[in-house]
């Protein structure tokens, strides 16, 4: 490797030591921007991978809250304002019991590269805390997010920082936040949260957006190479949030067959194909397990997920695995029954779900890869999208937003390829996606000077 990557891997390895999610995506991006390094001596002499290693900004606070029976709760929130770089931070809010520093800078600094992709004036940014809502209450969920937002506020405004929802942080809390900063500020600031109900400034199309995104982006790859398309393709799919359910509904469209879906728990499996009617009343309008599609199709399958184990999801198979779910959910075992199974093509959904020796496997075996920073960027774009919308008081039909999201999604694509066929990396879209995005937001670096 090239010796200025090897010191500042070093270095950053040594002042984050017990943070492995953060060092696993530096990591991961730094090893595939060689030669982008050794082709710019300069940028050692500028501290270019220093400064873009470094969070701009890392806010940690406590949230007090009362819970229904009058006892008071104290959980940890964060923002992590990575860059500013090409825009305001921009980047979602996750609210799980997995959350801490190291998530919270991991998907920080992939924010940055995947925002610059979109090809949209947005810095990168993450946020969250390890509150819960599984189980809580509505009136409990509202106290948590407003004693958040009453810390958070102070942080963000919709040219400095926009956050939006992620794990745990759906239309429910992003509405009890908004109306807790409108009260704080007294204004209606409609560009300060996307993911907002389209009662008061959301945008059509943002909840399927992400999951759309992807079967866009795998559409291109898959004509890209030996004009492959979804239709009549088995499709294994983990999760079953929102990416997931709508990855499943567009690869519907395009023709494909979806087998499996999952949650925490363990995954379904139904041989007569997924019906995604059954899931969304499951998921979205009872807030339930995913065990229970067995109730309305007996014939289906359910494999239960034993904690600290490989999901069984990855063993069915199937031509194209989408992991929607978390980090690291596919690790190599998985990998090794994907390409078993005789797996064509992984879709990361999820934010860095594959873990990077579980990525390596899979490429080396010839399997095309998607990479979550490239292939999981059309929620963050069409947020960028619901901004535009309310700095103009300008509303956009359905089909104006996702035509725009397929048009940006399939410019995403092109840039992982080009940069891929710029260093001769075949279609290798993992290394495309990190050179097109670090060499967008070096020269925004260069450019303004020590920042």
């Amino acid at each position: 490797m090239n010796k200025y990557l090897e010191e500042v891997l070093k270095n950053t390895r040594q002042k984050n030591i017990n943070e492995s999610e953060y060092l696993q995506a530096v990591e991961e991006v730094l090893s595939s921007i060689e030669p982008v390094i050794s082709e710019h001596p300069e940028f050692e002499k500028l501290s270019l991978l220093e400064r873009m290693v470094e969070p701009e900004r890392v806010i940690m606070f406590r949230v007090p809250w009362i819970d229904d029976n009058g006892r008071i709760v104290v959980n940890r929130g964060y923002r992590i304002q990575f860059s500013s770089l090409i825009g305001p931070y921009k980047g979602g809010l996750r609210f799980d019991p997995s959350v801490n520093l190291s998530i919270m800078k991991f998907l920080g600094f992939e924010q940055i590269f995947k925002n610059a992709l979109t090809g949209l004036p947005i810095g990168g940014a993450k946020g969250g805390s390890d509150f819960n809502p599984k189980g809580k209450s509505d009136n409990e969920i509202m106290r948590f997010c407003q004693s958040f937002m009453t810390e958070l506020y102070r942080h963000i405004g919709q040219d400095v920082d926009v956050p939006a929802g992620d794990i745990g942080v759906g239309a429910r809390e992003i509405g009890y936040l908004f109306g807790q900063y409108k009260r704080i500020k007294n204004a209606y600031e409609g560009g300060v949260l996307t993911g907002k109900g389209l009662e008061y400034g959301g945008s059509l199309v943002r909840k399927e957006a992400t999951g759309y995104g992807l079967i866009y982006f795998m559409r291109e790859m898959l004509k890209e190479n030996d004009n492959r398309t979804l239709e009549g393709k088995r499709v294994t799919i983990s999760g079953a949030g929102n990416v997931a359910i709508y990855a499943a509904e567009k690869a519907l469209q395009c023709g494909a067959k979806v087998y499996a879906m999952s949650d925490s728990n363990g995954c379904i499996y139904d041989e007569e194909g997924i019906n995604l009617d059954t899931i969304k009343k499951i998921k979205e309008e009872q807030r339930g397990r995913i065990i229970e599609y067995q109730k309305y199709h007996p014939k289906s399958k359910y494999f239960e997920h034993e904690p600290g184990s490989e999901s069984p999801i990855w063993k069915i198979k199937t031509d194209i695995a989408l992991p929607c779910a978390t980090q690291n959910e596919l690790t190599l075992e998985s990998a090794k029954h994907l390409v078993e199974n005789g797996v064509v093509a992984v879709g990361e959904g999820a934010n860095m779900p594959c873990t990077e020796e579980a990525t390596n496997y899979l490429l080396k075996n010839g399997v095309l890869v998607a990479p979550a920073k490239a292939a999981n960027a059309g929620g963050v774009a069409t947020s960028a999208i619901e901004m535009s919308q309310n700095s103009m008081r300008y509303y956009m039909t359905f089909e104006e937003v996702d035509r725009k999201l397929d048009n940006i999604m399939v410019n995403i694509f092109n840039s992982c390829k080009q940069s891929a066929n710029q260093y001769n990396l075949g279609n290798n879209y993992v290394a495309g996606a990190n050179i097109a995005a670090f060499s967008k937001l070096a020269k925004a670096m260069v450019a303004q000077g020590i920042v």
